[in-house]
């Protein structure tokens, strides 16, 4: 028993005295950045991936033609390794080229020539290694040649080339390629001339060699077949043809697909040998941006390095009025990147991670439930601050509203909540009253959300503020405190009586039942659940609850089998066609497999939609904008839900850290002082004495005792 309570002190001692520090000595003032991640990402191609933990890495290795500005709001474009942003030139039939306001119907193709800066070069990689005679030194390779490879840092020779036009060209055709699987695909083939007919000519070459028999080639020859949509100039300028007008797609020159892939990176990754071993491009990026990937271990951490061939960049020197004061131009017109290495470790529990950040051993942290009360405050205003101890440790709370919406739909190709007659507008009106998204954020989100009167966020031009942006249909403006507030349950309960629901009874006194469809099938959703079905039950309406793994629940939105649904949207560019598309009819998930879940089709708005989504920023669009949400707000196809606020924790060493949810290349801003955070670290982890102290006195109280007790046997003591 004694022994057994010696352990158990000596486990309390060593808890208290060891240093508890997850990196080497030789790191503690290196100027690394660290940060978590929850699960590995699925993939790295550039060309398959779309995912935000994917872009996390992605974003700074790879650099498509352009990006956004990092300090300025609203969100603006600027050159990363093209020379300028393009401007469409706008052609008819004739070939005759338009101005810039043409409208759409005249316009044939619209053609965006993009220029590459010259000088540019990737990071060193095998792929690019050659021999004294220029030939590539590892494009044949045999097992026998992989001994002691594991990954392209093994690999004992590496080299690099200059970026050019072909490789934008070449990562365009992989966006066509039906082998590669880009989820973007189908969008693009709308736009872009001839992608298409080139994605179905490699689908039939292959479907023809397999029916032969004939070996597929692990790369397509993309030479063999026409696309007319992209064309070389010359080594450092391409084009890209659309079939159309299409304004928006100059953001999409910003996303990760249309970064640049050289065609001997493919090859090379393509070889037998190396795919065997699992060293593929889908986990072995190779780019031309700030940092390049040196340790892929998934399961236990990634480390990025600082390119080495970067062709450099400088931190910019203007941004809102505010970030002066805010000390964000404080480093401008410096050389970029600022770090020399990420380590992004595997944390797949809130807890530890959390307790990591609090140590000062991640240099970032988001905010979970469970630690939100530690971390945060609301005042009565409504306003987020920091607790006593986050302030204490020198940590800022930085908020933004993210260019998001969740949402609640009703399925309108149902016969009971679908319909565009009065009584079923005035039944989807009183449930968009009582469903409380102030109370929802509050309880659920911890406040960390803005209520939804359209689906277009703030941030995005549309989205108007006040009381000229409010849903009319669910809330009054009150003079007196200056903002919306939610109308009464009496008044969703008069909807309903004008609906012939009085008390959620039809005319033969049968309660009304809508069936709820998600895929909540977390351990928190029950709550959440419970709260739909009560609010619900204000109007008498019977909430069925049919909960399902994420695939059913996509199946059920396809064949529209459902009433109820709960879904959201994150913005792929900050344009409102990439929000209000998601209620124009072409884009019916029953009918045409779009994103439009709730099958909503009012032939006003798809009218006003066909002319929008061509048009410039400015009054006259934002006039259509307005009278296409006032359309929206009256049919009601769905409960607009929230536009979520995300919470980030950063240390104090920590700079130049301004939220921009558009850009995913951010990292190369970011500039710690690893000084203070060692100091700080030493300071928050340093031994505690008090059990070794303690530990000395237990075993002293339990000792002496003993000592006398067999000193008195042996006669050495009276």
């Amino acid at each position: 028993m004694r022994r057994t309570l010696y352990i158990l002190l000596f486990a309390i001692l060593l808890s208290g005295c060891i240093p508890n520090n997850p990196y080497r000595e030789d790191q503690t003032e290196a100027n690394i950045f660290y940060n978590s991640f929850s699960e590995p990402p699925r993939h790295l191609d550039p060309a398959k991936s779309y995912s935000s933990n994917e872009y996390a890495i992605l974003g700074q290795i790879y650099e498509p033609p352009l990006q956004y500005h990092y300090l300025k709001r609203p969100y603006t474009l600027i050159p990363l390794v093209s020379e300028e942003v393009p401007e469409p030139i706008y052609l008819d039939r004739a070939g005759t080229m338009l101005p810039a306001n043409a409208p759409s119907e005249k316009v044939y193709r619209a053609i965006y020539e993009i220029r590459i800066k010259k000088g540019i070069l990737y990071a060193p990689h095998p792929a690019f290694a050659k021999d004294e005679e220029g030939r590539p030194l590892y494009m044949s390779l045999e097992e026998e040649d992989l001994a002691g490879i594991y990954s392209p840092e093994d690999f004992p020779r590496k080299g690099t080339r200059e970026l050019g036009a072909e490789d934008f060209i070449y990562q365009i055709k992989r966006l066509a390629d039906p082998t590669v699987a880009s989820p973007i695909l189908p969008i693009l083939e709308k736009y872009i001339l001839g992608m298409s007919e080139f994605s179905q000519a490699i689908r039939e070459e292959i479907q023809g060699l397999r029916k032969s028999g004939s070996p597929i080639p692990p790369v397509v020859d993309y030479s063999r077949f026409p696309f007319p949509g992209v064309e070389k100039v010359d080594d450092y300028t391409f084009r890209i043809i659309l079939k159309r007008k299409y304004p928006q797609f100059v953001y999409w020159l910003a996303m990760p697909f249309f970064s640049p892939m050289p065609e001997e990176v493919v090859r090379f990754y393509s070889q037998p040998p190396l795919v065997e071993r699992n060293i593929t491009l889908d986990r072995f990026p190779v780019g031309t941006g700030p940092f390049r990937l040196k340790t892929y271990r998934p399961q236990l951490e990634m480390v990025l390095v600082k390119n080495e061939n970067y062709h450099g960049e400088l931190y910019p020197a203007e941004g809102e009025p505010s970030d002066k004061e805010a000390g964000f131009l404080n480093d401008a017109g410096k050389p970029l990147p600022f770090l020399d290495k990420i380590v992004f470790k595997l944390e797949k529990e809130a807890i530890p991670r959390w307790n990591k950040f609090l140590q000062g051993y991640y240099d970032l942290s988001g905010i979970t439930s469970d630690s939100f009360d530690q971390a945060v405050i609301l005042t009565a205003e409504g306003r987020a601050e920091l607790t006593g101890t986050m302030k204490e440790k020198g940590i800022r709370l930085v908020t933004a509203v993210r260019p998001s919406t969740y949402y609640m739909g009703f399925n309108m190709l149902d016969d009971v909540v679908g319909g565009y007659d009065e009584r079923r507008k005035k039944l989807r009106q009183a449930i968009s009253i009582v469903l409380d998204y102030e109370e929802y954020i509050e309880i659920f989100n911890n406040g960390r959300g803005i209520p939804a009167m359209s689906p277009i966020p703030p941030g995005i031009f549309g989205y108007l503020e006040g009381r000229e942006g409010i849903n009319p249909f669910v809330y009054d403006w009150d003079e007196k405190k200056g903002r919306p507030v939610r109308k009464s349950i009496e008044e969703a309960r008069r909807l309903m009586r004008e609906a012939g629901l009085p008390d959620g009874r039809d005319a033969t006194g049968r309660p009304l039942i809508i069936t709820f469809d998600n895929a909540w099938t977390g351990v928190d959703a029950k709550p959440v659940i419970n709260w739909f079905i009560k609010k619900f039950a204000l109007l008498g309406i019977q909430l069925e609850n049919r909960t399902t793994d994420y695939n059913r629940f996509q199946e059920k939105m396809l064949k529209g089998n459902f009433q109820f649904f709960s879904w959201g949207w994150n913005a792929d560019y900050p344009d409102p066609e990439n929000f209000l598309f998601l209620l124009a009819g072409s884009n019916s998930k029953v009918k045409y497999h779009g994103e439009n879940a709730a099958n909503y089709e009012n032939p006003e708005f798809d009218r006003l939609f066909r002319i929008m989504e061509n048009m410039e920023n400015g009054p006259e669009r934002l006039k259509v904008i307005r009278r296409m949400i006032g359309i929206l707000q009256e049919d009601a196809p769905w409960v607009w839900g929230y536009h979520p606020v995300s919470f980030t924790l950063a240390h104090s060493w920590v700079k130049n850290l301004k939220p921009n949810s558009m850009a995913n290349n951010t990292m190369k801003y970011i500039r710690i002082e690893p000084r203070k955070r060692a100091e700080l670290r030493k300071k928050w982890n340093s031994p505690r004495l008090a059990p070794l102290v303690g530990f000395f006195v237990v075993i002293a109280v339990l000792t002496v005792p003993a000592i006398i007790k067999v000193s008195r046997r042996l006669g050495l003591t009276r």
